[in-house]
């Protein structure tokens, strides 16, 4: 008997999201109408309320369902999970009024119902969705609904697919083999090991094997066949990791060439043509709005910077963007006036400590304490204020919102992937800055820049921005 565990896990999701919505929209009745003296528009019974509701809520679970709320994989992402509630439940009000304007008899006894219903639903969803986690999460503890996954090839993906399902507890998977040579298997003892795929399905028990991951294709098409084949036979779940993770990455299509021959085709980056143009659409709309609401914070951060130190408010830098393109970004400067415009290397050399140069750079282009950075300067930069003027970078055209980091054309000169980073506009933030920048190394950052260009999405996006006001609001920006 196959693993059910996920689809009984998203059928409670979907039961409790339904008795979320309708307690919520029974709380805003009761807040609105029955605690409420205010005079009441529309006197709509209550039973005639909820039974209306009753009948709304499935299309409400439906627009749910077309956010991917109740997809496998989204118990992994939590963070993306709470804005796709915020969007759906944004959306599931709009229906509500929508609703009610089409209908003969109006069936909101008052225009405040759908706010105080949008708040409920939102927050008891979360409420709801945290503890679902936590059930969760306990029943992996006892080793109920693991998925039990089969690991077959001896790749370095192989190590890091190992240490990030390794604590079943937060994975919900439990690795029951490896089919790899000694040298793979020696470093994970706790692991049964396999020598061939032959040995490892004649040991394990298909029925409770949901999952096989390959990451190496063979070079005997045989073996290849094989694995695939007994998967699908069994029924149990099959993925494939090439072993060039950059040619299956990005915008992939399966397309005719000349009318009869099937191609896939690999694009440097998903970020074209529509997406392009929503993109940039997004940028001047966005970008305007945050630009008018930071207008009161940059004028006090100008002041105090030109009170607490000497030399401009503003630096000027040249920056790469999309195509090799140079442009001079805008920030708020961070610095002492008489290292400004210097390298690491020169500052230092300058300041009389040379040795800071290597230590910088050894640290990810860090120093705990940079000597360089004025007082004020260090606050700008934790809460990343300091960027606030490449606001104008992005309504100008020179940044997008979103992106790889803008860089100093030196340090992308001898990097060897620089042409895929460079494939989209720079960005005023992106997934490096999000994803703890300060704990990952130049190399780590350009990795995640990659797979930002050539996995890009419109809500990936979306994710990424709401994740940025997390990260200034905790003070963890560079």
């Amino acid at each position: 008997m196959k693993n059910s565990a996920s689809l009984i896990y998203n059928f409670f999701l979907i039961i409790g999201d339904f008795l979320a919505l309708l307690a919520a929209f029974t709380g805003a009745y009761i807040l609105r109408v029955s605690l409420s003296h205010e005079v009441i528009s529309n006197p709509v019974h209550s039973s005639t309320y909820i039974g209306v509701f009753l009948v709304l809520l499935p299309f409400w679970i439906l627009i749910f369902a077309m956010l991917g709320l109740y997809d496998s994989n989204i118990y992994e992402k939590r963070f993306n999970e709470i804005a796709r509630l915020f969007i759906g439940s944004f959306i599931g009000m709009l229906f509500v009024i929508f609703w009610n304007y089409l209908s003969v008899n109006p069936i909101l006894p008052a225009k405040l119902i759908p706010i105080y219903g949008f708040i409920l639903s939102f927050l008891l969803l979360v409420v709801f969705r945290t503890i679902s986690r936590i059930v969760k999460e306990i029943l992996f503890r006892y080793n109920i609904g693991l998925t039990n996954i089969l690991i077959v090839g001896n790749t370095a993906i192989s190590k890091e697919i190992i240490d990030s399902l390794r604590s079943s507890q937060k994975s919900g998977y439990k690795i029951v083999g490896l089919v790899g040579n000694d040298k793979v298997a020696s470093e994970y003892r706790n692991i049964k090991h396999f020598s061939s795929f032959d040995e490892a399905i004649n040991t394990l028990n298909p029925k409770k094997l949901q999952s096989i991951v390959q990451t190496e294709l063979y070079s005997n098409e045989e073996r290849n066949r094989e694995i695939l084949e007994y998967a699908q036979s069994h029924h149990i779940g099959y993925r494939f990791v090439p072993g060039n993770d950059e040619l299956f990455v990005g915008n992939i299509g399966v397309e005719l060439f000349r009318s009869s021959i099937p191609v896939i085709a690999v694009h440097q980056t998903a970020l074209f043509g529509w997406g392009r143009v929503a993109k940039r659409i997004f940028d001047i709309f966005a970008g305007l709005i945050i630009l008018l609401i930071a207008l009161p914070f940059m004028v006090i951060i100008a002041l105090i910077t030109k009170l607490t130190s000497r030399g401009p408010i503003l630096f000027r830098q040249t920056r790469l963007t999309r195509f090799d393109q140079k442009f001079g970004v805008f920030k708020f400067r961070t610095l002492n006036q008489k290292y400004s415009g210097l390298s690491p290397e020169q500052a230092f050399e300058k300041m009389g400590h040379p040795e800071y140069g290597k230590k910088y750079r050894d640290n990810g282009d860090r120093l705990d304490n940079d000597p360089r950075i004025t007082a004020f300067g260090k606050f700008l930069r934790r809460t990343s204020l300091d960027e606030l003027p490449q606001l104008f970078n992005v309504l100008k055209g020179d940044l997008s919102l979103v992106g790889p980091r803008a860089l100093v054309p030196e340090e992308l000169s001898l990097y060897s992937k620089r042409h895929t980073i460079l494939s989209v506009k720079s960005g005023l933030t992106g997934l490096a800055q999000v994803s703890g920048r300060r704990d990952i190394d130049f190399e780590e950052r350009r990795k995640l820049d990659i797979y930002y260009v050539q996995n890009w999405t419109f809500w990936f996006d979306i994710v990424i921005l709401f994740k940025t006001i997390r990260t200034v609001i905790y003070g963890s920006g560079d």
